[in-house]
């Protein structure tokens, strides 16, 4: 148990590092012994899970964005006129066409956006999520049932909307504007340079501020219920395998498994609002398709029937598996690391 000192007030005051207390001694009242609250020690929780979420996002931003990629340009492709063929017949040939058009840096297009973003979205993420864990546990320590992680994934969801949003809008018009600006799509006529560009074209052309929120809804309608089922799974898969509620002991490839069920059931959940949210966001400012995300969905439904609302799903699977794979391992070493 380590011994220090800190300096109040004039006074020095002697402490020992116990688990969840610090227990101080006023050295000029003979020993006095105060309890003081947990919030050194709950900000050095809230550092832990920054640090561990930031390098998770990025194991799985790096594993996954070329799937990313594919998906969303499969999502955003125009429904053909009646006769044509649509412009990628499915997934390899989206990927052929991306490399053969773009080179293989096409598949990693729009990643600055949330590569520069993933330190906060992950952050915000994963130390929400241990923040709710902590005010929903009965005691330092205790575990949290799975219908309790259902809830601090709920509440993480909330969280990261409205980071997610705006990176997505701008990480989504990169994707797709080679599709829409070969289909002739009105709004596939403005051609983004980069990141930064789409953010001032949008904030200059569409609305302010307001127009980096556009499918802030879908984006809600997807996070929350979203994170609430990979959290759930991750911790109830977790338990599972340990064959208890202690999951300390589990090795990397459990751990593995675990954060790669947990990111394939994020998608089987609520891949239909991701594809509402995709056409939303990339949808032409001046010339509409959609009036909003109901109105997205109808439409979708009537022109494509369900599978319209399931494009791009393979590449999201394939992708989801080892990212999240990835991302839990990462978070989980990491903290561990840290103490």
């Amino acid at each position: 148990m380590g011994i220090g000192f800190l300096m109040h007030g004039g006074n020095r005051f002697y402490f020992t590092g116990d688990v969840r207390k610090f227990l101080i001694f006023d050295w000029r009242s003979q020993g006095r012994i105060f309890f003081i609250a947990e919030n050194l020690l709950k900000m050095a929780d809230v550092a832990k899970d920054l640090s561990a979420g930031t390098v998770g996002g990025a194991a799985q931003l790096v594993c996954g964005h070329p799937f990313d990629t594919i998906k969303v340009k499969l999502q955003s492709q125009p429904t053909p006129a009646p006769g044509q063929l649509p412009k990628y017949s499915g997934a390899m040939d989206a990927v052929k066409q991306t490399i053969a058009a773009e080179g293989p840096g096409g598949l990693y297009k729009g990643m600055g956006a949330p590569l520069a973003t993933v330190a906060a979205f992950n952050a915000v993420l994963f130390t929400v999520r241990g923040q709710m864990e902590a005010l929903l546990r009965s005691e330092p320590g205790a575990p949290l049932s799975v219908s309790q992680q259902v809830v601090c994934g709920a509440g993480a969801g909330v969280a990261v909307s409205f980071l997610a949003c705006p990176t997505e809008l701008i990480k989504c018009r990169l994707q797709a504007q080679s599709a829409l600006a070969d289909s002739g799509s009105a709004s596939g006529a403005t051609k983004y340079g980069g990141p930064m560009d789409v953010a001032r074209h949008v904030l200059r052309s569409e609305g302010g501020a307001k127009g980096l929120f556009k499918g802030l809804v879908p984006t809600l309608a997807r996070e929350v219920p979203g994170n609430a089922a990979m959290f759930g799974v991750y911790e109830a898969f977790k338990k599972y395998l340990a064959g208890g509620q202690d999951t300390s002991g589990l090795g990397r490839g459990s751990l593995m498994a675990a954060g790669g069920l947990a990111g394939a059931s994020f998608w089987v959940s609520v891949y239909p609002t991701d594809v509402v949210k995709s056409v939303i966001q990339v949808d032409d400012y001046k010339n509409p398709k959609f009036s909003g995300s109901i109105d997205a969905f109808k439409k979708i439904l009537a022109s494509e029937g369900i599978k319209g609302l399931y494009k791009g799903f393979g590449p999201a699977m394939v992708r989801s598996v080892p990212a999240n794979a990835a991302c839990f391992l990462a978070y989980e070493v990491t903290r561990s690391s840290l103490g």
